[in-house]
């Protein structure tokens, strides 16, 4: 009996997607395949083309920053397509994360992106885009591939948006609108820049975006500042229901707005008008709690020592709350006189900028409670939780946060309250 011919070399799965890729783009691997090298950034230029971390399908490797170049030719703009994003997961993409650019230099952020929901086709503003990567020296995942592509700007048609407005008010809108739904795989970015001595208020008319409880998919993010920088940013949006209105710190806002590859829905109009920072006595803001950061690590006597009893209810503290969420208390530390806890959420019910972490389908957040005995919370036990965020995304309680324990009956009255507008 002859010897058994012997078997072919098996691939691992992502070397496998890797060389489909490259032949569905025209490119021939050579016999037998070999695996194609991927470098720390590069400068990359034509049609079309690929780029991927350094070593991937491989872990990529900690403590680096690669940043890759790229043009395409003149008069066309850049379309990049994200076929593989693996890097370490994280709400505001803090450790490991691609940042995408308009041009080469000091070019507008279009995204910051991690973990492993890839966005969609993300499109520069003129032929030239920068990709950059930056790791921690912690968790690593397996990097990513795209495939860039050169598009004429009138190919996208009614999809190309986004720009800078400067008229003292005016309007923008989702591509589309309103005939039709938004398209997918779309960004659009608008730059409102007001003069140095006078705010900007943003009001949305219709708002119609896929929803979704962590507005993962297709969302509008607002960021004071011109920049897309997540410790600026005051909310991201998305369902049925409009946000409330927006009145900027400064003289800038932006306005981004990005829909993945799958659904889309009816989209929205905004307006917005300039407006002296003077604000008129008969005008009434919302207000929050804010207490500076060193009160964290060392609370004052005088905060901790005022009596620790729950005020109002959970209509009166929804507005002037950053963040409102349900969930259990699964770790909680004593640290200078805080009770630092994680909490397993339950539900999000108004996010601001609490820093979320995701790991599979469960999700949690980190904590302070100020003064550890005031609210009192208890580990293993489930709470509704009231209170504004820090610059790094934590949560922050204060005596005079609203936190109950929470019951499935408390679920009603929260629902209504995460439609109402403050």
């Amino acid at each position: 009996m002859p010897p058994a011919a012997p078997r072919p070399p098996v691939l691992p799965p992502l070397l496998l997607l890797l060389l489909l890729l490259l032949l569905a783009a025209g490119a021939r691997p050579a016999a037998p395949p070999h695996r194609p090298t991927f470098t720390c950034g590069g400068v990359v230029s034509g049609e079309s083309g690929f780029i991927g971390s350094e070593g991937f399908p491989g872990v990529y490797p900690p403590n680096s920053k690669c940043t890759w170049k790229i043009t395409v030719p003149e008069g066309k703009v850049v379309v990049l397509s994200f076929r593989y994003l693996d890097l370490e997961s994280d709400n505001l993409c803090r450790y490991d994360f691609v940042d995408i650019y308009n041009g080469h230099a000091n070019g507008q952020r279009i995204g910051r992106f991690c973990g492993t929901v890839k966005p969609g086709a993300l499109v520069s503003n003129s032929n030239k885009m920068l990709v950059q990567m930056t790791s921690d020296a912690n968790t690593a995942g397996s990097g990513f591939i795209a495939k860039f592509s050169a598009a004429e700007p009138h190919e996208r048609g009614d999809q190309y948006c986004g720009g800078r407005l400067e008229k003292p008010s005016g309007s923008f809108q989702t591509p589309n609108w309103p005939e039709r739904d938004y398209p997918a795989g779309v960004t659009c970015s608008w730059h409102i820049v007001a003069p140095k001595n006078q705010l900007i208020e943003l009001k949305f008319e219709k708002f119609d975006v896929e929803r979704d409880n962590y507005c993962r998919y297709d969302y509008v993010a607002v960021f004071n500042g011109g920049e897309i920088n997540d410790a600026k940013r005051i909310g991201k949006y998305c369902g049925d229901s409009p946000p409330a209105p927006i009145l900027s710190e400064r003289n800038e806002l932006l306005i981004q707005f990005l829909s993945d590859l799958s659904l889309t829905a009816d989209g929205f109009i905004g307006h917005y008008k300039f407006r002296p920072k003077k604000l008129p006595t008969t005008t009434v803001l919302p207000t929050t709690t804010t207490v500076p950061a060193t009160s964290i690590v060392k609370p004052t006597a005088a905060l901790c020592q005022q009596r620790c009893k729950r005020s109002g209810t959970l209509e009166s503290n929804y507005c002037s709350s950053n963040f409102v969420i349900t969930g259990t208390v699964i770790t909680a530390i004593t640290r200078a006189g805080s009770l630092h806890a994680t909490i397993s959420i339950i539900n999000v019910y108004k996010e601001g900028n609490l820093a979320i972490q995701q790991a599979g389908k469960s999700m949690s957040a980190k904590i302070i409670v100020v003064c550890k005995q005031c609210p009192l919370i208890r580990r293993g036990l489930n709470y509704i939780i009231m209170g504004q965020v820090e610059e790094d995304g934590r949560g922050k309680v204060f005596p005079n946060s609203f936190v109950m324990s929470f019951k499935t009956k408390n679920s009603k009255i929260l629902n209504a309250l995460k439609n109402k507008t403050c």
